[in-house]
């Protein structure tokens, strides 16, 4: 059976610590992408699949929490560690209002925050166990492309099940329409665009057996998936 790597973003600005962080991740089978400032680190996060985000909070271009703040625009679920120096409470606190889920004070030990990442990658997997996600009557089951009303069963395409995942994210939350875009078609021009417009027409078809649920434009924006109770 082939092992699933897991996927870590590190943005820290101190090129040795960096390389210490990134060596010793890598040695212990992880796939380190290491970015030293966090703009960099943002626009990697754009383009590719992480598992889990390490960032520094002092940094140039985009400070970590900013960093945090866009990425939780884009996805609810990425787990986030943030590395800093500062341990006022007030720094604490602002770390979990923008979305981090841990909070690592330097020095550290290696050790240490290898525990605390494979403790958020555990959480994470059993949370995504389940697999299911109920949109108003409908289950949908996202590995195995899946919508199912009453005793109905509906097949999705790959595409389909990806675009309503991501719909499914931000839930009666604005998806960006660049972003989904560039995920899933690899570009965001007039074709492409084009493209996704006829899925999600595909998809409201689909979802319709369920007067409560819509998929809304919202021009120059993107796209909502509500759900009405």
């Amino acid at each position: 059976m082939e092992q699933i790597t897991t996927k870590v973003l590190l943005a820290e600005d101190e090129p040795a610590l960096g390389m210490i962080v990134s060596e010793s991740l890598d040695s212990r089978g992880f796939d380190v992408d290491h970015f030293e400032n966090g703009k960099l680190a943002l626009e990697a996060f754009e383009k590719n699949d992480y598992d889990i985000l390490v960032l520094d909070v002092m940094m140039p271009e985009m400070d970590g929490f900013t960093v945090a703040k866009n990425v939780r625009q884009l996805n609810d679920e990425v787990p986030i560690i943030f590395l800093t120096a500062k341990s006022q409470t007030d720094d604490v606190l602002e770390g979990f209002h923008v979305g981090g889920n841990d909070y690592l004070k330097k020095p550290f030990s290696m050790e240490e925050l290898i525990v605390r990442i494979k403790n958020l990658l555990t959480r994470q997997n059993i949370q995504k166990t389940a697999s299911h996600y109920k949109i108003g009557n409908y289950d949908f089951n996202f590995p195995k492309q899946e919508l199912k009303i009453d005793d109905e069963i509906i097949k999705l395409t790959h595409r389909e099940s990806h675009l309503l995942y991501h719909l499914v994210l931000k839930m009666n939350k604005v998806l960006d329409r660049t972003y989904i875009l560039k995920k899933l078609w690899g570009d965001d021009d007039f074709f492409s665009g084009r493209s996704m417009d006829v899925f999600i027409t595909k998809l409201r078809k689909k979802l319709a057996k369920d007067e409560k649920i819509e998929i809304v434009n919202v021009r120059g924006f993107g796209y909502k998936l509500i759900v009405g109770e």
